[in-house]
């Protein structure tokens, strides 16, 4: 085992790993609910938002998870692992939100929009910084 692993990123990866299925297990119950039958994807609204609501977590998954790995990488795990962590917060607002009103799931949108901005933006800068020193010299 290496010491300088990063352990907080693989942590954060794995509970948000564990919320999607959460999220998607959501959407087999409101199935059930509302006895909509695989594949339809169509059905009363608390069924269609509740589906949209984890089809845009989805969505979004692979983006959040490139953004906090690079930035924990090239900025700083620490900062990576607990953006990740907000990030899982805001889409957890988001889903139940959506869930009960589609007007109510900007809250944990703008949320996320947010954090995914800012772990964007890190992790531009630890990339920019590692550019400027590996092949540049300059040390920022």
């Amino acid at each position: 085992m290496v010491s300088d692993s990063p352990f907080l990123l693989a942590g954060v990866s794995l509970l948000s790993a564990l919320q999607m299925g959460y999220l998607a297990r959501r959407v087999g119950w409101a199935r059930m609910a509302h006895k909509v039958l695989p594949p339809s994807v169509s059905g009363p609204p608390e069924f269609e938002r509740t589906f949209r609501a984890h089809q845009n977590c989805v969505e979004f998954y692979p983006l959040f998870l490139v953004t906090m790995w690079t930035c924990g990488m090239f900025f700083g795990e620490v900062t990576a692992a607990v953006g990740g962590l907000v990030y899982m917060i805001a889409r957890h607002i988001y889903f139940n939100g959506y869930v009960k009103s589609s007007k109510k799931r900007l809250p944990g949108f703008y949320l996320t929009l947010a954090v995914f901005a800012l772990l964007s933006l890190l992790a531009f800068i630890g990339v920019l910084r590692g550019i400027l020193h590996k092949y540049f010299h300059i040390h920022l």
